[in-house]
This record gives C-alpha cells, structure tokens and sequence, in this order.
C-alpha cells in the first residue's frame, strides 16, 4: 500500500550495478538507509537491441566506450533468473519496495510471477503496445515515464493500460529523455499541465544534474520523485555521471520529507499555532477618550487598538452614531457588544 499523503521516492539503481549481484545488494542497503519508497532496476535485454542500434551521444560521452548500444547493454546485464530471488529478498530484508522496469511483454510475464503489485514502463516504451497490453491484464500499479512523448501518446497508452481494469493505478512520471538534460529545458511546467489533462497523478523521473529541481517538481504537483543513484560517480557506465551518492541521496530524500510537511492541505484556514496571535496581532474598537453613559459613539471617540478583544473593526461604520454606550468607557477601554446599545430614533 502507498501513503498518498507522503511523496513516493523511487531511487533509481538502474544499471548501476555494473552486472554485479553483489554491488546490486549495496545499492539496495544505501537507498533504504537513505529512507526511499523503492529501489528500482532496470530489466535489460540484449537481445531487444539490434547489432545496428549505434550509442546514444550521451552514452559516448557517458560510458567512454566504442561499443554499440548491444554491446554496452550486454557488458552491464544481470542474469534475472538468478538475481531476482536474491534481490527480492534482500529489499524486504531492507524493508524497502522493489520495481523494475521491463522492455518486452515477455520479460514483464518473468516479473510478475513475483507478484510485486508494481511495475515501472520506461518512456521509450509508451509506444510498446504489446507490452501495455499485457501489463492491463493485471492489477499492478503502473509507474509510466514520458520522455519524448507528447500528449496523444500518453493518452493512448494510458487508455490501453486502463483496457481491463478502468480503476488501474497508473503514475505518470514526467520526464525528458537526455542525459544529462539541460537545465533549460527540464521543463517542470509539464506536471501542472499532465495533472489538468490527465486522470492521473503525476510525479517527476529526474535525469538532470544535481538535485534542487527535484525540490521544485514537488512544489509542482509531484506524487512521485525517480532519480539515478551510484555508489560512487566516477565509476564507468552511462549512469553514474548524473546518478546522486549515497549521502546527496540521503539528504535530498531528507529535505522532501521536510518540504511534504510544509505544503499542507489545499484550503486557506486558520492553522493551530497561530490561533493565539489573532488576539494580539489584530486591531479592535477601542475607546479614544473618556466615554461617559449614554454617549453616542462616533469617529471623535473611537480608535482602533490592539489588543483584538473589543468588536471588530469591520463593523465600525455599522457602529459610529447608530450605537451609544450603556456605561462609562475609560480610554483604551476596549468597546464590546455587551457595554453599547443601538440608538432608536423616531421616524
């Protein structure tokens, strides 16, 4: 189950492993210890790659390597039949949520014989009918990246996943498919707009440098936050350069449980803690003088003042010569509802 009033944090392993079930397991300890609703990887195929399918310019630059995108997928792939048992189990050892993304309608049949009640569908899978397909047919909660989709894409593939179970639970992740992704250009306006146009929720899939944008999504309408996280940056592959250390990890999960608190509920009332300052930060209607019985009260001898125990000052026009006091009001004497009377005139 998921806590819809608390920021879902998904930490992105990725394929920062490396190929290791062994660095695999730490990056699960580091992202519960750093207090994240998920460690997510990604459930890589090489055989999904064709020999032809060239690196990405930010894999060149990234990975360093001259490798294909085949290749370099190949040097980073876990073996899933063996992994999964052992990184399940550690993660709810961990007492952390495990989520990985598939590429395939056939991997996602692999997934869910775990039955982990979540999946995640990578962007440049929105348009992966068969695989949307397949994933409609269960109950899973679905964690949908967009990078490079527009609207109608979108659309459409919620509609397919929403195929069999109108009710899914589906979390658009906004997101730009660039890595890293100029700052210009990460474009946070798109959770507003995904949140009026859609009947979903929204959340944030982060590939940007650094960490205060994810601060900013929130402020946004983000239910959800996704960012990359390494054991250490320097290591090789395409990732680590724009993924977070385990301390930047913990201290920016630390200010989201912070900045959650602080946004509160969409109402304007008046909050607990200032309710005993009303009284003192508000003017009331005071006396300005000496105010003798049966004195009519007018603007010569009424004041506004602190503290806010007289009547309120919004009803000084409805007060100034139709009311006149039934005792005498000493200065700075506050003016109540009980110590004045309405004058009758005759008509």
């Amino acid at each position: 189950m998921l806590n819809n009033n608390k920021t879902i944090f998904i930490a992105e392993a990725g394929v920062n492993h490396n190929g290791s079930i062994k660095i695999a397991c730490k990056l699960i300890d580091i992202a519960s210890n750093a207090g994240a609703d998920f460690i997510k990887f990604q459930h890589t195929n090489p055989n999904l790659i064709s020999n032809r399918t060239n690196l990405t310019l930010d894999q060149k630059l990234t990975s360093k390597s001259k490798l294909n995108q085949k290749k370099l997928t190949e040097s980073f792939h876990l073996d899933w039949e063996k992994a999964y048992p052992i990184l399940i189990k550690r993660s709810k050892k961990k007492k952390i949520k495990f989520l990985t993304s598939v590429f395939s309608s056939s991997d996602y049949d692999k997934v869910k014989k775990y039955k982990l009640g979540f999946i995640k569908v990578a962007s440049g899978e929105i348009v992966n009918y068969p695989l949307l397909l397949n994933i409609s047919k269960s109950k899973d909660t679905v964690f949908l990246s967009t990078g490079g989709s527009t609207l109608k894409e979108i659309e459409q593939a919620v509609k397919i996943l929403k195929k069999k179970y109108k009710k899914k639970k589906i979390f658009l992740l906004h997101c730009v498919s660039s890595y890293p992704v100029p700052i210009n250009q990460i474009n946070l306006r798109s959770i507003e707009y995904l949140i009026k146009k859609t009947n979903c929720e929204v959340g944030y899939s982060d590939h940007g440098l650094g960490s205060d944008h994810l601060l900013t999504a929130i402020g946004f309408g983000a239910k959800v936050i996704e960012k990359h996280f390494t054991i250490k940056k320097s290591l090789s592959g395409p990732d680590h350069n724009i993924s977070l250390e385990p301390l930047e990890l913990k201290k920016i999960i630390d200010r989201i449980r912070k900045i959650e608190l602080s946004l509160g509920i969409c109402n304007k009332k008046v909050q607990l803690c200032e309710k005993k300052n009303i009284s003192i930060i508000r003017q009331s209607l005071h006396a300005s003088k000496l105010i003798k019985k049966n004195t009519v009260l007018n603007k010569n001898n009424i004041c506004f003042m602190r503290p806010y125990n007289g009547i309120d000052p919004m009803s000084y026009f409805k007060i100034i010569n139709n009311y006149k006091t039934n005792k005498e009001l000493k200065k700075q004497d506050p003016i109540k509802s009980k110590n004045i009377k309405k004058i009758k005139y005759n008509n």
